[in-house]
């Protein structure tokens, strides 16, 4: 098995990824780490003796988590890929739960859950029950540090869009797992969802929206308008995800949290912006 972790500008995260990778039940794995970083901060980090395998490539002046993902799978040698963000981490069992899951569901793909270490989900709405990924579901069944890719798949659908996700050259920030998950449904590869699979990871909590949140939403939300509209999803699906958001803004509204209100329009103004393909300020 291959771990693939893009970074840029974390130390302490990524050095938490790696204790818990560490401790791993399951062993038989390496990890390569594309190091975004005009610096050489992780090369302490990367050369110590960690109990598993890791190569360190450095592609300074680069950017964009999928250009990295990329630039690192097909570096790698494992059957099974995985693409940890820098600053997750998983509990001791994940890889062989995950392994072991995706041999008994066999499947090509095989996603699970963001969560705390009570088993919450967090950053997003996940399903609760296991299922084979559809093009409804494929919403709410993935998030991109959480899915295992058999090599072949991976082979077979040319890896990531380097267009689509955060850090990328265009205005798509996000579901950049969407797009390659609708491509392969479409292949016809085997993709399943397993909400025993939990990886953990910084919850992002909703409170009086700055600068930066309403900057990272909107991108987001531009993402995703944007592969709802690549994808070929029609204008009642899309204005379904437009609505969303405005109708939590008239339950933040009703809740007294009117400060809440800017960042609802941001997120359905991008999602919309994504499906029209243009951008309106920044």
């Amino acid at each position: 098995m291959s771990l693939v972790v893009t970074t840029l500008g974390r130390v302490k995260q990524v050095e938490r990824l790696f204790d818990s990778l560490a401790g791993q039940s399951f062993t038989n794995f390496d990890v390569l780490v594309v190091d975004q970083n005009d610096d050489d901060r992780l090369a302490p980090l990367c050369v110590r003796p960690w109990p598993f395998r890791i190569e360190r490539f450095h592609t300074p002046g680069e950017r964009g988590a999928s250009r990295g993902r990329n630039r690192g799978w097909r570096r790698t040698r494992g059957d099974i890929v995985l693409f940890p963000d820098d600053d997750c981490w998983y509990p001791s069992d994940f890889l062989e739960k995950s392994l072991a899951a995706m041999a008994h569901w066999n499947c090509d793909i095989i996603s699970g859950r963001a969560a705390d270490e009570t088993g919450r989900s967090i950053n997003g709405r996940f399903e609760k029950a296991p299922q084979s990924l559809d093009l409804v579901n494929v919403w709410t069944t993935a998030i991109e540090w959480m899915v295992l890719f058999r090599r072949r798949a991976l082979d077979m659908l040319d890896g990531f869009d380097d267009d689509i996700g955060i850090g990328a050259a265009t205005p798509w920030q996000s579901c950049e797992i969407q797009d390659i998950l609708i491509r392969a449904l479409r292949a016809g590869l085997r993709c399943w969802y397993d909400p025993a699979l939990v990886g953990h990871h910084e919850e992002m909590i909703l409170g009086s929206p700055d600068a930066k949140l309403m900057r990272k939403a909107h991108g987001y939300a531009r993402g995703m308008g944007f592969v709802l509209r690549l994808h070929g999803y029609g204008p009642i699906k899309i204005a379904e995800w437009v609505a969303r958001p405005l109708a939590s803004a008239v339950v933040s509204l009703a809740r007294g949290r009117a400060d809440m209100l800017p960042y609802y329009g941001r997120v359905a103004i991008g999602r919309l912006e994504g499906a029209l393909r243009r951008t309106y300020g920044n």
